[in-house]
């Protein structure tokens, strides 16, 4: 059963820093307690075909992640999808950012879930945690950007 989720908040700050704090890439850990550890390839500007590889724990599991950046038109909109293998996994993700004026921008991230293998056996359940979490994960970043 794959599914998708989104959460969305309003951000004081202009699109334009939130962007660029979001296309950084690696200030995940700041806003998603699940991701342990991340790095780009190249350690380069985010941009098409950026490669992200993190270290993140689901369920109390440790599994390493590949995310490729699909989609890159600054300052609205950042896609990726997974690489990686594993049971459960992002075929399609980003943030869409939207300008409110007055130096604050609308973020809605989302994610689409698939599983593999066994994988299709839980990602139901994966959904389910993700889209109860959402409205607090679009918190997580708003405070994160904002605290930048």
């Amino acid at each position: 059963m794959p599914g998708q989720y989104s959460g969305s908040a309003v951000i004081s700050r202009p699109i334009d820093d939130v962007f660029a704090y979001l296309a950084a890439g690696t200030n995940d850990p700041k806003f998603s307690p699940r991701v342990l550890e991340i790095c780009k390839e190249p350690n380069a500007p985010s941009g098409l075909g950026t490669i992200f590889v993190s270290r993140v724990k689901d369920a109390g599991m440790k599994t390493d992640r590949r995310f490729e950046l699909t989609g890159f038109q600054a300052p609205t909109t950042i896609g990726w999808t997974e690489r990686s293998k594993n049971l459960v996994t992002i075929t399609e993700g980003g943030y869409d950012l939207e300008d409110h004026g007055n130096s604050q921008t609308k973020v809605t991230i989302f994610n689409s879930f698939a599983g593999h293998g066994f994988g299709k056996l839980i990602v139901g359940f994966a959904l389910k945690s993700a889209v109860k979490d959402a409205p607090a994960f679009a918190q997580r970043i708003k405070a994160a950007v904002e605290a930048s």
